[in-house]
C-alpha cells in the first residue's frame, strides 16, 4: 500500500454516494441534480477530518474513506457539467474511484484514484534538495545512494509482500525502505564488516508489516541467485535494485572482487554484467530491474559509463523502459568542495557531474 500522500480523509456513506449516481437517469434534470450534489458537498465539507499518511479503513463496508480535496474537486466538477449526460459521467467517475480498485500487474497503485498518489514521482527528471535521513537512514557509508530512490523504484514496480534482491546491499537503503513499504528485501554485500554493520542498522527500523530483511556475504558475481532464493522457498524476485560503485571514483575495500577495484573501465562493464546475469537468473518474467549509476572523468575525458552499463544491460535481453536523469543538491563531497570544484571546472574546461542515471529496464 502507498503511503506517503498526506491528504486528509473524511468517510462518505457509500449509499449516498451511490444514489448519485442512480439519480442520473436519462431523464434526470440537470437543476435538481445539482441540488443533490450541493447539498452532498455541504456534507463532506460539514464531515471531520481524519489527518493520515494512508485511507485508514472504514468501520464498515457501507462507508469509505475518500481524499477530502480530491472528493470535493470532483464534486465541483459535476456541479460545473453543462449537461446532466456530462454530470452523471462524472459521477460515474467518482464512484468508480471511490469503490473499485484497479491496479497494473506491477504495483498496488490504485489507478481509479491516481491523483491521491501526488508523490509518486512520473517524471523523468528528479531533482532532489537532499537525502532522506529519517528512522534508520544515515549517510555513514560513503557513496551510498538516496532512499528517495528505492523508494520510488518499489512504489512503482512492486506490490506489497513481494521480494526484492539488491546485490548490491552497502549500507541497507534498500531493506530499509522495504520494511518501511511493506516488500521483503535479501541483500549482497561484498564486505563482512559493512554487512554486519547494515543488517544490526537495518534491524533498528520498525517493521510494522513483519517482512523480511536479511543482508548475506558474498560476491554477487559468483552467488548462486537461485540457491539463495531457494532456501527461502523462493523462485523469483518482483524487482532487482543495482546500485554499483561508479568504477573506481570510490574505492570501496582492497578485494579483487570489489568492482571498484577493475583495472578498466571495459573490465568494470564486464564484472557488472556478471552480475546482472546472475540477477536475471531469479527476476520473475517482464519484471523490472533498475540501475543506479554515474559517469566519470578519466584523464580529462568525459567517460559515459552510465551509458556502457545501460548497453551491458540490454545486452542481456532487457529492454529499456526509462531513462531518469536525478540531481542532488546536497551531498556531502559537493557541500566540502564545492568552490574547489568549481574552480577546476573553470580551469579545465569541464563541467562539474550533479547528475546520475537510474535507468530502468524491463526483463525477459
Amino acid at each position: 500500500m502507498y503511503e506517503a500522500s498526506a491528504f486528509a480523509y473524511v468517510q462518505v456513506d457509500r449509499r449516498a454516494l451511490k444514489a448519485l449516481v442512480d439519480a442520473c437517469g436519462e431523464d434526470a434534470e440537470l437543476g435538481a441534480l445539482r441540488e443533490r450534489v450541493a447539498a452532498f458537498r455541504s456534507v463532506v465539507e460539514a464531515a471531520p477530518v481524519v489527518e493520515a499518511c494512508s485511507a485508514p479503513e472504514p468501520p464498515d463496508d457501507a462507508s469509505v474513506m475518500l481524499e477530502r480535496d480530491l472528493l470535493l474537486e470532483g464534486l465541483d466538477q459535476v456541479l460545473a457539467a453543462r449537461t446532466a449526460r456530462r454530470a452523471a459521467y462524472y459521477l460515474a467517475r467518482l464512484y468508480r474511484g471511490a469503490t473499485e480498485v484497479r491496479t497494473s500487474p506491477l504495483n498496488d497503485l490504485n489507478l481509479n484514484r491516481w491523483k491521491a498518489y501526488d508523490e509518486v514521482l512520473t517524471d523523468s527528471l528528479w531533482v532532489m534538495d537532499r537525502r532522506d535521513t529519517s528512522g534508520a537512514h544515515a549517510a555513514w557509508y560513503w557513496g551510498n545512494f538516496i532512499p528517495q530512490i528505492p523508494h520510488q523504484m518499489m512504489l512503482r514496480y512492486t506490490k506489497a509482500g513481494e521480494w526484492v534482491l539488491d546485490p548490491f546491499a552497502g549500507s541497507g537503503t534498500t531493506l530499509i525502505e522495504c520494511r518501511r513499504l511493506g516488500r521483503n528485501g535479501i541483500g549482497v554485500e561484498l564486505n563482512p564488516e559493512v554487512a554486519t554493520r547494515s543488517a544490526e542498522i537495518v534491524a533498528g527500523e520498525p517493521n510494522p508489516q513483519g517482512v523480511t530483511t536479511e543482508i548475506v556475504v558474498g560476491d554477487s558475481r559468483r552467488v548462486d541467485m537461485r540457491h539463495l532464493l531457494a532456501e527461502r522457498g523462493l523462485e523469483t524476485v518482483a524487482l532487482v535494485l543495482l546500485h554499483p560503485p561508479y568504477h573506481d571514483i570510490i574505492r570501496f575495500g582492497e578485494a579483487q572482487a570489489d568492482l571498484s577495484n577493475a583495472p578498466t573501465v571495459a573490465a568494470f562493464v564486464e564484472q557488472f554484467s556478471e552480475v546482472v546475469a546472475r540477477s536475471l537468473e531469479v527476476l520473475a518474467p517482464q519484471r523490472t530491474l533498475a540501475v543506479v549509476i554515474g559517469d566519470k572523468y578519466e584523464a580529462g575525458e568525459w567517460i559515459p559509463l552510465g551509458f556502457r552499463v545501460m548497453e551491458a544491460v540490454q545486452r542481456q535481453g532487457c529492454t529499456l523502459k526509462s531513462i531518469v536523469v536525478k540531481n542532488l543538491e546536497r551531498t556531502r563531497a559537493k557541500r566540502e568542495q564545492q568552490a574547489l570544484w568549481r574552480y577546476r571546472a573553470l580551469a579545465g574546461g569541464f563541467y562539474v557531474f550533479k547528475h546520475e542515471y537510474i535507468f530502468v529496464f524491463q526483463g525477459p
